[in-house]
């Protein structure tokens, strides 16, 4: 009986990273990878693709919400996978594994999705969990969100993530935090443009705005949000190869490597002064 109960065990198949439910015109996935931090694992982007495939393939869907599990919405690259396998090229063709030019698609997808993409942070976001909020329509933070910038201490660059955040970004703050990795809350983060809204509440911040989207048709809301989406894909376009190219050549360096491996190890690296 021990055994045959191991083996059902072993054959369960793993939890969800991205969980997914539907309730009156909204399609929610909500990140849940609390362990590495709702990292961007290639099982985590694989399902957050599935997820808003099925949501533009549903005909009851008006909007996505995309929240998420635990105090951190999203750090960013998984540097345990990043630091593990040899650097990705931008040649290749597997959307969740494809290093920064996997990060450009799964943005650009986000931004020509034809269902309106809402984001409810109430945790922190880091690196490229910013360029998630960037992609996203409208978005909404909580007291508990905080933000920052850290390529730059990891011997990288916001590179790939600039594309749907510096058309919106103020640039004179965008140069600050891109260079100083310095931490910021909601409501610097709404001031910028980084956010829609900076809320005390989330829930209630989030309620007009979904209730105003449940109210729009599917056509309405599709070709409203292809106007406000029309600049940010012409950067796409045009930027896309040369950014996850630099991305890829920065992830290689032997700087960016041993940024993240002192970050992974809780140490300072060798050119913090």
């Amino acid at each position: 009986m021990a055994s045959d109960a191991a083996s059902a065990t072993a054959a369960a198949p793993p939890e969800p990273l991205v969980r997914i439910a539907f309730d009156r015109g909204i399609t929610t996935l909500t990140l849940d990878s609390p362990y590495n931090r709702n990292a961007l694992s290639a099982r985590l982007v694989a399902e957050l693709y599935a997820g808003l495939a099925a949501a533009a393939a549903s005909e009851d869907t008006r909007a996505v919400l995309l929240t998420h599990t635990g105090t951190t919405f999203c750090a960013g690259a998984d540097l345990t996978e990043a630091t593990a396998t040899a650097p990705a090229t931008v040649t290749d063709t597997d959307p969740a594994t494809a290093g920064p030019l996997g990060l450009a698609r799964l943005l650009r997808t986000l931004v020509e999705l034809p269902k309106p993409v809402v984001a409810r942070v109430t945790g922190h976001v880091r690196a490229g969990g910013l360029g998630l909020l960037g992609a996203c329509d409208i978005s909404v933070a909580g007291p508990g969100a905080t933000f920052a910038f850290t390529e730059a201490r990891l011997g990288l660059a916001p590179a790939v993530i600039s594309m749907p955040l510096l058309p919106r970004l103020d640039a004179r703050a965008a140069a600050r935090y891109y260079l100083t990795g310095e931490r910021f809350d909601a409501a610097e983060a709404a001031r910028i443009g980084l956010v829609t809204l900076a809320a005390d509440e989330v829930d209630a911040g989030l309620a007009p705005v979904l209730d105003g989207l449940r109210k729009g048709s599917p056509q309405g809301l599709a070709e409203s949000k292809r106007l406000v989406t029309a600049e940010l894909l012409r950067v796409f376009d045009r930027d896309t190869d040369a950014l996850a190219a630099r991305s890829a050549r920065l992830f290689g360096s032997a700087e960016a490597r041993e940024g993240m491996t002192a970050f992974l190890g809780r140490r300072a690296p060798a050119w913090q002064r």
